[in-house]
């Protein structure tokens, strides 16, 4: 009898563990991480075209006032250390007003690569390869392959039968496609877009000039839902690769980021 308490009690210690563990993983996976702290750049490492990692003596990347400010006067990016998958990413973002060479009179641009895997530098000798989140005026939200080429780096999504030039736009009803270079535009993307410096579609969700804007990037395993502004604008599956690490561009446009924070979702 002595034996079958005893062996009783050590199991219900041991399923109670368990169940201790169990709940704290599912607690850290379900937890909000800050990839931007408010403070400084930890958790994120510079590159740029021709300087390489961790050099940029005109700090084209700094924190001010609580605020990422990433002038644009170099083309790089800031990189998370640490790779993720199946996540809500969330940032705000607004446009400043400072332009460079080569884009002085082009629309503003930067952009939000996701599922980073390579070397620094691999794509153009700025990027690493990845799939992304396009932030440009009029077209924010298109996806990019950065990619190499291959089915290594690929999206699939339904489209318009229309291209808007080169480019395949989304649309929820269309027909399936999918990309391993080039771009697939957002939803309501002006059929009459220009790279002009302050262009504005008749669209357009993202809020005029010096205005903040939320961004959301939907990862769920092989899938990227995008919201701006709380609207679906764009959607790809079939995603390859379907984790990575997280850049943030600088492309001759000064933008600011006063929020960059990523949730786990739970793996079901």
């Amino acid at each position: 009898m002595k034996k079958i308490i005893l062996f009783t009690t050590i199991t219900i210690l041991v399923i109670g563990i368990f169940n201790v563990k169990s709940y704290a993983q599912n607690q850290k996976k379900d937890k909000t991480i800050q990839l931007f702290n408010g403070e400084n750049l930890e958790g994120w490492y510079t590159f740029l075209k021709d300087r390489g990692r961790d050099n940029d003596p005109l700090n084209v990347f700094m924190v001010e006032d609580g605020v990422i400010r990433i002038s644009g006067e170099e083309w790089g990016c800031i990189t998370t250390n640490e790779e993720y998958e199946n996540y809500k990413l969330v940032t705000e973002f607004k446009w400043g007003k400072i332009v460079f060479d080569p884009r002085l009179d082009k629309a503003r641009d930067s952009g939000i690569l996701l599922h980073s895997q390579g070397e620094d530098g691999s794509s153009g000798g700025i990027w690493i390869n990845s799939i992304e989140c396009q932030i440009i005026e009029g077209g924010t939200g298109d996806f990019i392959v950065v990619g190499d080429g291959s089915d290594k780096f690929q999206i699939t999504s339904t489209v318009a039968s229309e291209k808007q030039g080169n480019s395949f736009v989304f649309d929820p009803n269309g027909n399936i496609e999918t990309i391993n270079k080039g771009r697939i535009n957002w939803l309501n993307r002006d059929p009459k877009w220009n790279d002009i410096l302050g262009f504005r579609g008749e669209n357009d969700v993202e809020n005029p000039l010096g205005e903040w804007n939320i961004l959301e990037c939907i990862v769920d395993k092989g899938e990227i839902t995008i919201f701006l502004n709380g609207i679906l604008i764009n959607k790809a599956t079939d995603v390859k690769p379907e984790k990575g690490r997280i850049q943030i561009q600088s492309e001759s446009a000064e933008i600011f980021f006063r929020k960059v924070e990523l949730t786990p979702l739970s793996i079901k």
